[in-house]
Parts: structure tokens; sequence; C-alpha cells
């Protein structure tokens, strides 16, 4: 994982200036830098440039700036990552949504996953917290239509450092923040809590773990102790927000009759 390429080559990285170039096996091209050897300007010109490169035969799904910062032996990613993604190939939530009028807000790195498709605002956050703030600021601006965040500290501070003291500080700052997100939510709100992968703390290694992801739904008019199973897909969630606001979509099962009056 990058987290040791950095620590394998970082070293190297310091005392050459070259580029730290790696790819990951689900399509993504990351090039890491010290932010103190090349400036975070220069990273994210030279990944723009890798981009344009990558668009071509291969169609690379992401390239990431993976900047960082710290000593050898003491190397660690700093929050200013980006990515650069190609469009979605085929129809997406985010732009029906968009179509019919409805608001897309996205948080954190949301947008640039989605090559900003289908998204009416883009806001800024570097980690949990800003996340969290954002998502209430979203929530009390009277937004109409969805609100996508990401907290990006489950994974990339703690997870892939297989970190468990941190990953289980992060989820009781998380679980006391709820009810700050729930007081900001309409009746008719729901909230999804889901995660496009595993990334267990104290699994051997530092990649992405293989477990089933959660799906947690909470509204204040849905019901309760709805078990709504072993889902197929993540196109179960956006079937079921597209039903939400009156769009059918041609992938996934919705769930939507199972938590609320349809």
């Amino acid at each position: 994982s990058g987290t040791e390429i950095i620590k394998d080559l970082g070293a190297e990285h310091v005392k050459t200036g070259r580029p730290i170039v790696y790819t990951s096996a689900d399509s993504v091209f990351q090039i890491a830098a010290h932010e103190e050897v090349i400036p975070l300007d220069r990273l994210y010109e030279m990944c723009e440039k890798a981009r344009r490169i990558l668009d071509r035969e291969h169609r690379v799904g992401r390239v990431i700036a993976r900047p960082f910062l710290g000593n050898p032996g003491n190397f660690y990613r700093t929050e200013n990552r980006h990515d650069y993604a190609v469009p979605p190939p085929r129809e997406n939530l985010l732009a029906a949504l968009k179509d019919e009028s409805l608001d897309v807000v996205c948080i954190g790195k949301i947008a640039s996953i989605y090559d900003s498709v289908g998204v009416t605002e883009d806001l800024a956050a570097k980690n949990n917290q800003q996340s969290i703030d954002q998502t209430i600021h979203a929530l009390q601006q009277n937004t109409h239509g969805l609100i996508f965040s990401n907290l990006v500290d489950f994974d990339m501070l703690y997870g892939h450092r297989r970190d468990t003291e941190g990953y289980a500080r992060a989820l009781e700052h998380f679980d006391a923040s709820l009810p700050a997100i729930e007081a900001a939510m309409r009746a008719d709100d729901l909230m999804i809590i889901t995660a496009d992968h595993g990334n267990d703390p104290t699994f051997p290694g530092s990649d992405h773990t293989r477990e089933y992801a959660p799906l947690l739904v909470y509204g204040k008019s849905a019901r309760r102790g709805v078990n709504l199973g072993t889902r197929v897909s993540l196109s179960d969630i956006g079937q079921t927000i597209a039903e939400n606001f009156g769009i059918r979509l041609t992938a996934g099962e919705s769930f939507l009759a199972q938590i609320k009056d349809v």
C-alpha cells in the first residue's frame, strides 16, 4: 500500500527529489511526494499531466496526489490529497438528481471521485470533523436533494496504518457527533451510513479488507428495527435514494418501502 511505499522509498525521494510513483490493484495510479521536496502545486500539476496520459489506452480509473511530511522512519500522509478521476461511464445517481433540479452537495473528496459530474456544490473537508461540520452546515441550508459526505480519517489515518486505538477513537468521535447531525435533520430526511470497502485495523498488512460494509439507515419518521439484510450491491442505496425523489435508475433494488411509507 501507499503507506508502505512511503516508508520504503521516502528517504530516497527526499535525497533525490524524484517523485514516488506506484499503482494499485483497483485501477489507481498514485504519485507521492514530500511537501517540502515537491510543492503541492507542482505535485498537482504532475498528476494533471498523468491524468491526461492515462485517459488514453488504459483508461485508469483514478490518479491520486499523495503528499506527505515527516522524516525517515516517521513519514505521514497529509490532508492535501487530491483525486483526478474519469467521468462515470454510464448512468449515475448524482447526474440523475441534478437533472431533476435537486441539490447534490458533495463533501470532502466525493466530487473529485465522480469528476464533479452531477455535483451542484462541492464543500471542502480534509478530515472527519470538517466533514461532520460541513454536513451539519448543508442540512441547515435547507438543502433539497443529496448530501454526500466522506469520513476520510477511518481509511487514511487509521485503517491503512492499522491503528486500532485511533480507529476506536474516531468511531467514538463520530458517535458523539451523531446527535448534532440528527438535530439538524428535517422530519422527512434520511441518513444512510455505509462504506465502499473495508479497512480492518486489526487485519495483517496495510491494504483494504474484504468484510461486509455497514448499512445503517436513520430518519425521524423512518421505521425502527428493520433488518435490511445483506444487499447485493451499493447500487441498492443509489436506487433507494432515487426512489425517495421519484426517480428510477436502471441498476439496484430499492429498500425504501422497508423503511418508510412510499
